[in-house]
């Protein structure tokens, strides 16, 4: 049989995820990145429900808890700094909006790497061009040689570069929901006490900030609401200058959230938009994660998403590689029939999964981030009593969404952690 190779945009969560599952079953794997390192930092993320049981399948779980954030919930902050409420980290079984186990995205992206030692990573390099003869798919690449693979795998986020090559257009599958973002590192000037502290101004804006892992540093975020902006993403001065201009006026520790963002290297900025396309795949190629749904972080179900959705592609590859016939016309990953069925079963097994989780928590929008004074006040009265009936029970229908899948089990996977950072 020929090798088994396959090609993944994107280094975040989904695409190492899927690189450990897939090297563990004897495939090739590179993995493409336009950053050119690895890029650490970032948001905190979850890992609730499914999402540990693949952890804890794939030798994982330990590691990350490691390198998890210690937090004691979230509360909600007044212009004047005292607390208007409080959801512990061990609210709704420690699924609530701060979960049990919340990691950076930059540090879960390292333990999962340090899992992929076999991997080919490839930093600072972009597909530019994909053709599928149905036998394989040939690649071109922006600075690279040209290469082909059995497979290809779209796994870089939002603005995926593979969904746009071999899909269409941003713009034809994307929602945006009036949404922007933004996330940094921050001095530890700020008294949080172990909490996530959320404020909200009038205007349709919020500002965050939490524990860091590292002593001395907090975690911030600023969000705004705001029609479409047209703006550079490599340009970040003028991105901090956008954020700063929404945020001009606001009062609590805004002022000194803005000034850490100026100073900030680890800078990142987004629109909210949700991903919903006809399909998942064409031909040998498939998209993975956000590059496939995108059901946004009001949600908290990305992560969740991304670690599923790699375990249950990868588990599918695999039936379709033992499935194909031993001789070399094989392509490595099945014959196209196999690979095809291999991702309709894929699709089949998260579509319902995926469309649960992108239905936002009551309110969407209009209750994270809501715009006159008297609306942050009912918010404020109400996060109070979430935790309380009948709050609690729509609540938790939110939160279990997480758990509200029958994972397959696709056999051992033989995935070991690294070392621990």
């Amino acid at each position: 049989m020929t090798s088994r190779t396959a090609l993944i945009s994107g280094a975040g969560i989904a695409g190492p995820a899927l690189a450990a599952l897939l090297t563990a079953r004897g495939v090739a794997v590179t993995v493409v990145e336009q950053a050119a390192v690895p890029r650490s930092g970032g948001q905190a993320v979850d890992l609730r429900g499914a999402a540990r049981t693949v952890a804890q399948r794939m030798g994982l779980l330990d590691a990350i808890r490691a390198v998890s954030l210690d937090q004691r919930g979230i509360a909600w902050v007044r212009g004047d700094g005292s607390i208007a409420a409080r959801m512990g980290v061990d609210a709704f079984g420690g699924e609530g909006i701060v979960s049990e186990i919340e990691v950076l995205r930059g540090d879960l992206a390292a333990v999962l790497a340090d899992a992929t030692a076999d991997v080919e990573y490839v930093y600072g390099d972009s597909i530019v061009a994909l053709d599928d003869d149905g036998s394989g798919v040939d690649v071109a690449f922006e600075h690279a040689p040209g290469r082909r693979f059995d497979l290809v795998v779209g796994a870089d986020g939002l603005h995926s570069v593979v969904r746009s090559l071999a899909f269409g257009p941003e713009e034809d599958f994307t929602r945006d929901l009036g949404l922007y973002s933004c996330w940094f590192t921050a001095p530890a000037g700020i008294d949080v006490d172990g909490w996530m502290l959320m404020h909200n101004l009038p205007g349709g804006r919020v500002a965050t900030v939490r524990p860091g892992r590292v002593p001395g540093e907090l975690k911030a975020g600023l969000s705004f609401r705001s029609g479409r902006i047209a703006y550079d993403r490599a340009d970040v001065a003028a991105q901090k200058a956008i954020v700063a201009d929404h945020f001009a006026d606001g009062g609590w520790e805004v002022q000194r959230l803005v000034a850490a963002m100026h100073d900030a290297s680890d800078f990142g900025f987004d629109s909210t938009a949700q991903v919903h396309l006809p399909s998942w795949s064409h031909g040998r190629i498939v998209l993975l994660g956000d590059a496939a749904w995108s059901p946004t972080q009001l949600t908290g179900l990305g992560t969740t998403l991304a670690m599923v959705g790699a375990y249950v592609l990868a588990g599918e590859l695999a039936h379709a590689a033992d499935a194909a016939p031993n001789d070399d016309s094989s392509g490595g990953l099945g014959r196209d029939a196999e690979i095809r069925a291999a991702l309709r079963r894929y699709e089949e097994r998260m579509r319902p999964f995926v469309a649960s989780a992108q239905k936002l928590p009551p309110g969407g929008v209009d209750a994270f981030v809501p715009t006159r004074a008297l609306e942050i006040r009912m918010r404020l009265a109400v996060m109070g009593l979430m935790t309380r009936w009948p709050l609690n029970r729509i609540m938790a229908g939110q939160f279990d969404k997480a758990m509200d899948f029958d994972l397959p089990d696709y056999g051992a996977v033989g995935v070991h952690a690294g070392p621990v950072g």
